[in-house]
């Protein structure tokens, strides 16, 4: 018995801390049925700080979500638009490929039958 399916896509979407919530919500009203956020540090070309001549590491949301192809570019599109993403230092998002995928296979159920 199979229990993977395939024809899905990961968008993955790097932003400042307090921002990956309305991602998710462009996200949602474009299409995707949900996603993950958790948090991160890092820093860019666009963030420099120091305190006390330590440098500051800006916290980050990390959003990934896993989506079928036909609406990825979609859901992709909503986010760098809303999300202001090609402004410098708004963020970073990509695209990835994913092989197999299990646990969401229902969503792709109504295109098999």
């Amino acid at each position: 018995m199979n229990n993977t399916c395939s024809g899905f896509k990961l968008i993955y979407v790097i932003v400042e801390a307090g921002r990956g919530s309305h991602i998710m919500e462009y996200a949602r009203k474009a299409g995707a049925e949900g996603g993950t956020l958790y948090f991160g540090r890092g820093t860019s070309i666009h963030e420099h700080g120091k305190f006390f001549g330590m440098p500051i590491e800006p916290e980050k949301e990390v959003v990934m979500i896993v989506i079928k192809e036909s609406l990825v570019n979609q859901v992709f599109e909503a986010i760098v638009l809303e999300g202001e993403i090609n402004t410098p230092g708004k963020g970073i998002a990509f695209i990835l490929d994913v092989d197999r995928v299990a646990g969401i296979c229902h969503l792709n159920e109504h295109e098999f039958k």
